[in-house]
């Protein structure tokens, strides 16, 4: 059922850039993820030449993963702003996971390792997964024998809201959690928050992507469902070859289903 649009606009009110789909819009800007990667990364001359926001890149096996903004540098390289609310999965894994997508996805095929593209993944979580007591953390390879740091070209900063450390990247962190953001620190920022909640255009901009995450939810909600259905029938012993007509389905599929 469709919501009218007073509702849509109560629900812009209450969104806040850590929640994926506010900050969807949000970082489709330039401007906007530039100001907070110079604050993350501490380098005030960082430019960002472009960004794309909800990215699906796929690894060989066709696995698809989305990403809540790929930066391209000024230098070229990749910088993954990825948020995470949900405290229920190995984070370091997934870092790892992302990372990999982003390398192959970027990577010409017959490219000599030398070109393999610079990633770096900035890991924005509420909560502080690593559990240090820090409000960031950056996460080196380094040998065991000596503790010599080793540059393979992967970068991975894990930031969190939870602890406030005094820093600027604290407070920047603070403006992730607010429904509303008015912090002369960060100018940018607060402009963009103010542009997407109060302005006409902005308000427009937030119910298109509300629109969109209703319809693929509602897919994943069918598909889900279809999946149910699926098991249920095999338990009672209908055989996979009767259900690909039934539901349309590639025996491959239901097959593992079964397993």
């Amino acid at each position: 059922m469709s919501i009218s649009y007073e509702e849509k606009e109560k629900r812009i009110q209450q969104f806040r850039p850590i929640d994926d789909t506010f900050f969807q819009v949000l970082a489709d800007d330039v401007d906007f993820c530039q100001e907070i990667l110079r604050v993350i990364l501490e380098d005030n001359a960082l430019i960002v030449q472009s960004v794309t926001t909800q990215k699906d890149v796929k690894n060989l096996a066709g696995r698809s993963v989305r990403l809540d903004a790929l930066c391209t540098l000024g230098n070229n390289v990749k910088c993954n702003v990825e948020l995470q609310r949900s405290d229920n999965d190995d984070h370091m894994k997934r870092i790892r996971y992302n990372a990999a997508c982003i390398t192959a996805n970027e990577t010409e095929p017959g490219e000599k390792f030398e070109n393999v593209p610079t990633v770096i993944i900035v890991y924005i979580t509420e909560f502080d997964f690593l559990n240090k007591g820090r409000t960031i953390y950056h996460i080196d390879h380094v040998l065991r024998e000596t503790g010599t740091a080793v540059d393979n070209g992967l970068y991975t900063v894990c930031v969190n809201t939870k602890i406030d450390d005094g820093s600027d990247i604290a407070s920047l962190m603070k403006c992730f959690t607010q429904t509303e953001v008015e912090n002369e620190k960060f100018p940018v920022f607060s402009n963009r928050m103010y542009y997407l909640k109060h302005s006409k255009g902005g308000s427009r901009q937030m119910c298109r992507v509300m629109e969109e995450y209703a319809k693929e939810y509602a897919k994943e909600r069918e598909q889900i469902f279809i999946k149910e259905k699926i098991k249920n029938a095999l338990v009672k012993g209908i055989s996979p070859e009767i259900l690909v007509s039934i539901f349309d389905i590639p025996l491959e599929e239901i097959l593992a289903i079964q397993k």
